[in-house]
């Protein structure tokens, strides 16, 4: 027999009188925000779940990753393109775990460490999460003070504290809507695919060497350094953290039918977005292999040399393409940097500071170095090594996390999943003790 529905005054007085009455739960019968947003067809609605794996794309496209792939294919040729496709079949992984954490437990990384672990766990990871965050903001501030200096010729501190402005400007955009942050960042990230879409069709790198360049192999410790720091420039410790807040009640749902479809979306979006990072990342190796790796210029070690020599040998319009490519990578990188020191400090020892006091405080290493001097390419690669030390203490509470079952539910992962997802961990905190070794012997 079907029931009526009845208000529910009356149905608990039917009940009272033992009737067989069907109480609705509350929200039965209107349409969740999925169902809804599907109702306006299957294009619209994967559209409008693409974003937060662009935004996070945009630390793997930073200005540490021009300088880290400029230094190895002028160096070393095609020869560490393999570490460049690897490290970002890992960082698609890893970008969708905190992706998926956020999106099942409606908390981010950090904030979970802190509900889970010891609290002395937690402020460790706290401290070695803001070193991480300052290493970062040196990438990513030389690299846009470069690329306002090479366009406009501004002087390297000047320029620095000019992106501090315009990285604040992009962020004030967050607080009014998430959509127009994350359609400003994809904006910026279509500036640097099509600069070096560009340069790979003007400059037309080998594609048999490119193939060769796949095949695994190092030669020496300069290479392997270079290949830890092309990994740090590209597995960016701080977008592990990000990514679970960017998803975070970001598409509410109700069940965990809708969560998986939710995830299939996100799955899409990593894959894109990361693709996207993956292509600009080898097209800027292979570039600087095709046009750099010769006696004469295997020894560039500077951006403000890459530029000038893209001009010499190219043309102006290549060297203007890579300028833009830098600027607009350093202040969209900055911006999103900031943002994930917010999730880090607040979801780790629930603190937070206006945005602009944090962005003056980790704008000061990255000024300290411009104000001494230092050679920013240099300083740029180093940052990145150190970034690499940062992605273990980030990927072990995360694999640790979505591998159990009180946390995920029925979305835990599978083992295969977080096999794949230990050997990820284990391999770089190997390398990178395989480094240090090698330094100091």
């Amino acid at each position: 027999m079907t029931l009526r529905r009845r208000p529910p005054v009356v149905a608990l007085e039917a009940a009272a009188e033992g009737a067989s009455v069907a109480i609705p739960e509350p929200g039965v019968g209107i349409p969740s925000a999925l169902e809804q947003l599907l109702a306006k067809g299957r294009l619209r609605a994967t559209l409008a779940m693409l974003g937060p794996a662009f935004v996070a794309s945009i630390a793997y496209v930073d200005p540490g990753n021009f300088a880290t792939n400029v230094q190895g294919g002028a160096k070393y040729g095609y020869l560490l393109l393999w570490v460049v496709l690897v490290a970002n079949l890992i960082a698609m992984l890893i970008q969708y775990l905190s992706a998926k954490l956020g999106i099942v437990t409606d908390r981010n990384l950090p904030e979970l460490v802190r509900e889970r672990f010891p609290r002395g766990v937690t402020w460790g990871m706290w401290i070695q999460a803001e070193v991480m965050a300052m290493s970062t903001d040196i990438a990513e501030f030389l690299g846009a003070a470069i690329g306002l200096n090479l366009l406009f010729g501004v002087p390297l501190f000047a320029a620095g504290l000019i992106t501090g402005v315009i990285a604040f400007a992009i962020l004030e955009l967050q607080t009014r809507g998430f959509r127009r942050f994350e359609l400003a960042i994809t904006a910026l990230l279509g500036i640097i695919f099509a600069g070096f879409l560009y340069e790979t069709l003007r400059i037309g790198p080998s594609a048999h060497d490119s193939l060769r360049g796949l095949l695994p192999g190092l030669s020496g410790n300069g290479a392997l350094y270079l290949a830890v720091g092309i990994v740090g420039a590209t597995v960016m410790p701080h977008v592990i953290y990000l990514h679970s807040a960017l998803t975070n009640g970001r598409m509410p749902c109700r069940n965990d039918h809708e969560r998986g479809r939710v995830l299939r979306f996100e799955r899409l979006d990593v894959i894109i977005a990361l693709g996207l990072a993956g292509v600009v990342n080898m097209a800027m190796l292979a570039v600087a292999a095709k046009l750099f790796h010769t006696p004469a210029l295997s020894g560039l070690s500077t951006l403000q040399d890459a530029h000038a020599q893209f001009g010499h040998l190219v043309g102006g319009t290549a060297a203007l393409a890579f300028a833009v490519a830098l600027l607009a990578s350093g202040a969209s990188s900055s911006s999103v940097g900031t943002y994930a020191g917010q999730v880090v400090m607040g979801g780790f020892i629930n603190v937070r500071i206006p945005l602009l006091l944090r962005r003056g405080i980790t704008m000061i290493p990255a000024l300290a170095v411009l104000a001494a001097g230092m050679n920013p390419t240099n300083a740029l690669v180093l940052s990145q090594v150190v970034l690499s030390f940062g992605i273990p203490l980030a990927l072990v509470p995360l694999v640790m996390l979505t591998g159990r079952r009180d946390v995920m539910g029925v979305h835990v992962n599978r083992r295969l999943t977080s096999t794949i997802a230990w050997t990820c961990a284990v391999v770089i905190t190997g390398l990178n003790v395989f480094l240090l070794y090698q330094q100091f012997s």
